[in-house]
């Protein structure tokens, strides 16, 4: 069996990550997982849109983040989709974030998971949330591309 992940592959992204929060910085973060979640992203059976990321005793956690089992997986293994997973960073970076996070009403989103040198990684970006009006600013900057685009395709004809 040939390895067919390169060096920087895209395992899943939060897209709605990026409607709902403005990212002021992001950040790389190891993941802890069990084998048979390893075997599932390697498959691409991950989804990270309701996922966020939950800072207890001065660790991170990633909740919300779907790694459906393969049907293959091993037989004396009890998968769980929604478990919670343990990201891994520097101790000083995770207490520069635990500072964001209480002091000025950030929050840690998920951004995106891939893999970097053979090893599942967990983009994450400090993040604060859109206003409704910002949401819907980007409704309309989406459907005025749209209509320069439906009119640059029919002038081309």
């Amino acid at each position: 069996m040939s390895k067919t992940n390169n060096t920087n592959s895209r395992i899943a992204d939060n897209k709605k990550a990026a409607f709902n929060y403005f990212f002021e910085e992001r950040f790389e973060a190891g993941m802890v997982l069990h084998g048979w979640e390893v075997k599932a992203l390697r498959e691409g059976k991950a989804q990270l849109t309701d996922g966020y990321v939950l800072i207890k005793n001065g660790e991170l956690f990633l909740l919300g983040c779907q790694i459906n089992p393969l049907k293959t997986a091993s037989t004396h293994v009890n998968p769980d989709s929604a478990r919670i997973k343990k990201l891994l960073m520097k101790k000083d970076e995770i207490r520069r974030l635990i500072g964001k996070v209480e002091q000025k009403g950030y929050t840690l989103v998920p951004i995106n998971l891939h893999w970097k040198n053979g090893l599942a990684k967990c983009d994450i970006a400090l993040a604060k949330g859109k206003a409704e009006h910002d949401k819907r600013d980007v409704i309309k900057e989406r459907e005025g591309k749209r209509e320069v685009e439906r009119a640059m395709k029919v002038h081309t004809r």
